[in-house]
């Protein structure tokens, strides 16, 4: 299946979810979960899957009234949680890779790319109201202006990451090497197993294989 296909069938997973409103925040939840464990957890895949879900929240409340705004917020925070994990998965990938290596390794582009995680959660909704109706686009700026007020489960993520791995031994963000990109390929392959165990273990025990 190619890139564009999965971020289709993301897109329409979500869209359907918010248009069910059954159980929303934990369906999309799910949905991105699922999707983002599919790829490598790098920053081009958690951006291309952010931005299906957004897409797919966005089409799901056209058309709905008074209870828009309501879906839309547990849609989004779903959103909010699940890149929240995702962000934990790549920092137990860079302590792993960390407490296996015996010299210092570039953990710089890693480290940028779990800084950036709240910016890339807030530029998705941005770019989701700017595409859509004013209804729409007044519920998603009312939403980002609390995110900024009040911050975001992966912006707290994030501060507990950077702090986590600001300890680690053989964390130098000041050395380049010149496996950087193996480093980057090596740590999104951990960090995608990571995130698979624990998109796992967070599913309810009847529908575990």
């Amino acid at each position: 299946m190619t890139e564009t296909n999965q971020q289709q069938d993301v897109k329409d997973a979500v869209r359907a979810a918010v248009e069910s409103g059954a159980d929303v925040h934990q369906q999309v939840k799910d949905i991105t979960l699922k999707a983002l464990t599919k790829g490598q957890l790098d920053i081009k895949n958690i951006k291309n899957v952010a931005e299906a879900v957004a897409k797919g929240i966005d089409e799901g409340i056209a058309g709905q009234d008074e209870h828009a705004k309501g879906t839309f917020t547990h849609a989004v925070t779903a959103l909010d949680d699940a890149l929240a994990i995702a962000t934990e998965a790549s920092t137990l990938a860079i302590q792993e890779a960390a407490s296996k290596v015996t010299s210092q390794h570039d953990f710089n582009d890693a480290i940028k790319d779990i800084q950036s995680m709240e910016r890339l959660f807030i530029d998705t909704l941005e770019k989701v109201a700017k595409g859509s109706t004013q209804v729409t686009a007044d519920i998603v700026n009312d939403f980002i202006a609390h995110a900024h007020k009040s911050g975001t489960a992966v912006g707290k993520q994030t501060l507990t990451a950077l702090k986590a791995i600001k300890g680690l031994p053989n964390v130098n963000t000041g050395v380049i090497i010149s496996s950087t990109a193996a480093t980057a390929s090596a740590l999104a392959k951990i960090g995608s197993g990571i995130l698979l165990g624990i998109a796992e273990s967070l599913q309810p025990t009847h529908s575990k294989k």
